[in-house]
């Protein structure tokens, strides 16, 4: 800003171009958005902002267009901010994006380069466009390394070979001032006729050169088909199974890739190919996929329970079982399990949630029981310990493991596998000696995270991170092997790790004759009347509301959607999605709810961090943990309040919504007396609430590793109670006590760069990323 005119400029006068781009800049979701220029001047007198202040900033994304950080520049400039100050502040922030938005428009580039699809062998040519108040200079750069011999307006690569295929970016200077580009994606396509297309032809026309080819697979095989086509811009893909859209991330590349086929995946395939309004499909093929009979091993179904107790009320907290349960839950489905996972079980909780698990069992299904949380072992006696066991804690206030085996033997279950991530140190003020009496069967697999008498460690870390045993076996989880050559690997693998030798091994127990794995099909058995029984039953704990729209009377329409973190959480997310015209300001919260502590405008603010890369964007997140202690429907009052150009007051306007028993809910599993199978069959020598009491003995490895019977984590609130009485809302205490077991007000809460989450390749990140980079080499 070389004008001292423009520096002193108040932020309230900023023109509108500007001012909105910038405010694009900052309303980004990232380490260096709004939020963080409002940290930085919270620490300047002359333009700080209150919390209340930052609160009605958030508040702004319940608009339609609303902006957080048009309201907090305006503040600023209120206060007398000035242009100067401003950049100042971004330059302290590393925040380039906004500060092209403020500098003054020296470079205009004209013409951007656009991404094509072409073919090996032909000319390619990318082009940049661009004026300055004096001359201008080019380079180009593919991601972050430049281009040789590129500092012209046109980037010419002849002939175009499959190692030019990439992401390209043009620099432009004048003086010393800089502009990148928009991104260009090439995308080589190797074929070996040229379809008649010549090496200028591409421009506005679509046409198919790499068609899919029909494949005969068996069950357990990878399937890859690839499609092409060339076009300037880049074609989109969608790829289309029996006439329906596929709805998982590479359904929509060029390379449609499943990496373990089942017997569902069968039928026949095409991709729908569009350039801008012009839409072509490729040819349909078949894909055959059959069982490799009779060497492969079938199961008639796959039930898989897992629980992560974390929150415990007289032990120390564990941190690692929510994160090892969620990241389980994604493996087992692609290994069509159906998956039940729970977090923060009570005892009564847990025996009922076993139970609904053995409602699934039957002859030739694969079980699968996976533990993670305060455990002990006595006489070769596996316990769970609950989230409410007293302390210290006996056989009577916990779940044997070895009590719930001889209930799946009774199923002639076809496989049975306990993957048990716990201690096995003995338990000294417990000597009950349980007389289990279990059937010789050849199909019993115990995957223990530890030795007898040892214990078993998370990592010690400010963000998500597995616990020893989980961070091994999901590297392992499916491969398609027999499952005790499975584990045999992740003990190997365990092994080399530093941070646990001598402190925790995998120890393994079998009594399997057979090579029965966890990637063996599922074949429904003779009785299908049964199975479908079992299906609905498990689609009972797993059934979300359907998403909803609330309109009200101003003509305003609010839109409400849910996901499923675990079978036991459910997460809500509202945006606006209509107002009137002459409504200035428009917002909605829930009355039952504080919008201070719920509502956030990023998932992980509300203590969404799993699941944050799969939410749709730009809404309010509500997250309501422990639906298993929800004894009557879910209701709450959704108000919006709004105020029109016309008036100066707030008018609000109500409306109850109601969504029934949410996921796991719907099974009931507070009921403290029901009959339940489990609990005949453990031992009980004394009543849970007349425990004798005793001193509570905790052991505290030094360094990095805390072990799962004594790891302390941050403070977590009690375990929520559910809504009482016959109205069918749910009282304000369920919100105020689940919504965040990792809320943002503890110092450990991890910010979002240390969470464990898969994300697709999103083309602005990847431009805000490398020209961060690419700045290094301009100066």
């Amino acid at each position: 800003m070389s004008d001292s005119s423009d520096r002193s400029l108040n932020l309230n006068f900023l023109k509108e171009p500007v001012l909105r781009k910038l405010c694009e800049a900052l309303d980004k979701t990232n380490s260096k958005g709004w939020r963080k220029l409002g940290e930085m001047i919270g620490n300047d007198r002359r333009f700080r902002v209150s919390s209340d202040e930052m609160e009605m900033c958030s508040l702004k994304v319940l608009e339609l267009e609303g902006s957080p950080s048009r309201v907090l520049l305006r503040l600023m400039g209120d206060r007398g901010c000035t242009l100067g100050h401003l950049v100042d502040l971004l330059q302290t922030m590393g925040h380039t994006e906004a500060l092209q938005c403020v500098k003054p428009p020296g470079i205009q580039i004209l013409i951007q380069p656009q991404s094509v699809a072409i073919i090996v062998g032909h000319n390619l040519r990318l082009s940049c466009y661009a004026v300055g108040k004096a001359g201008v200079q080019f380079q180009w750069f593919k991601t972050k390394e430049e281009v040789h011999n590129s500092s012209s307006p046109d980037l010419v690569i002849s002939p175009v070979q499959l190692t030019d295929a990439g992401f390209y970016i043009c620099r432009v200077n004048c003086g010393d001032s800089f502009e990148f580009s928009q991104w260009a994606q090439v995308d080589v396509l190797n074929v070996a006729t040229s379809y008649g297309l010549g090496s200028h032809s591409l421009e506005g026309r679509l046409k198919v050169v790499i068609q899919p080819q029909g494949q005969r697979l068996l069950v357990g095989d990878s399937l890859q088909l690839e499609c092409g086509a060339v076009g300037r811009p880049i074609p989109r893909y969608q790829w289309h199974r029996n006439g329906v859209p596929l709805h998982f991330p590479e359904a929509s590349k060029r390379r449609l890739t499943i990496p373990y086929l089942l017997l569902e995946h069968h039928g026949k395939y095409r991709c729908e190919i569009c350039i801008n309004n012009e839409r072509t499909w490729t040819n349909e093929v078949d894909i055959l996929v059959e069982y490799q009979m009779p060497f492969l091993h079938v199961a008639t179904d796959k039930v898989a329970l897992l629980i992560g107790n974390l929150s415990y009320r007289n032990h120390p907290q564990l941190k690692a079982p929510m994160v090892d349960v969620y990241d389980l839950t994604n493996l087992l489905r692609q290994l069509n399990f159906k998956v039940v996972s729970l977090l923060d079980l009570t005892e009564s909780e847990m025996r009922n949630a076993v139970d609904e698990f053995l409602l699934l069992l039957h002859k030739g299904v694969y079980g699968l029981l996976y533990y993670a949380g305060h455990g002990y072992e006595n006489y070769g006696n596996s316990f769970m310990v609950p989230v409410d066991a007293p302390n210290p804690y006996h056989s009577a206030n916990c779940l044997c493991v070895q009590s719930i085996l001889k209930l799946m033997q009774e199923k002639e279950t076809g496989l049975n596998v306990f993957l048990l991530d716990m201690c096995r140190k003995r338990n000294i003020h417990d000597d009950t000696t349980p007389n289990i009496l279990l059937r010789v069967t050849a199909n019993i697999v115990f995957g223990y995270a530890t030795c007898q008498d040892a214990e078993a460690f998370e990592l010690s870390s400010s963000g998500f991170t597995n616990g020893v045993f989980v961070k091994f076996l999901k590297k392992r989880l499916l491969e398609d092997e027999k499952i005790t050559v499975l584990l045999d690997r992740v003990a190997e693998d365990m092994g080399q790790f530093d941070a646990t030798k001598g402190k925790q091994a995998l120890e393994i127990r079998s009594s399997l004759s057979e090579r029965r794995a966890l990637t063996d099909p599922v074949l429904p058995g003779d009785s299908s009347d049964m199975a479908l029984a079992h299906n609905r039953q498990w689609a009972k704990a797993h059934e979300l509301p359907e998403s909803m729209s609330l309109d009200f009377d101003c003509g305003a329409q609010i839109k409400l959607g849910f996901a499923a973190e675990f079978s036991n959480v459910l997460v809500i997310y509202t945006h606006i999605v209509k107002k009137p015209e002459d409504m200035f300001f428009c917002q909605a919260h829930d009355l039952d709810i504080d919008p201070k502590e719920m509502n956030r405008e990023t998932p992980e603010e509300t203590g969404i961090y799993l699941l944050s890369s799969s939410l749709p964007q730009h809404c309010l997140y509500t997250r309501l943990s422990s639906l298993q202690k929800l004894r009557d429907q879910l209701g709450f009052t959704v108000c919006l309040q709004g105020s029109f150009k016309a008036m100066d007051e707030l008018v609000d306007w109500t409306t109850d919504v109601n969504i029934g028993k949410p996921l796991i809910a719907r099974l009931d599993l507070y009921r403290t007396m029901r009959r339940n199978s489990c609990l005949q069959t453990c031992p009980m020598p004394h009543s849970p609430c007349h425990s004798p009491r005793a001193e509570h003995l905790h052991h505290h490895p030094q360094g990095l590793l805390s072990p799962h019977c004594s790891s302390p984590y941050l403070d977590v609130c009690e375990p929520l109670q559910g809504a009482v009485g016959g109205s069918g809302c749910v009282s304000s205490t369920l919100y105020d006590n689940c919504f965040s077991r990792y809320g943002c007000t503890s110092s450990d809460s991890p910010g979002r760069a240390s969470i464990p989450i898969e994300t697709t390749d999103d083309i602005n990140e990847l431009q805000t990323v490398f020209i961060n980079s690419l700045q290094f080499h301009h100066q």
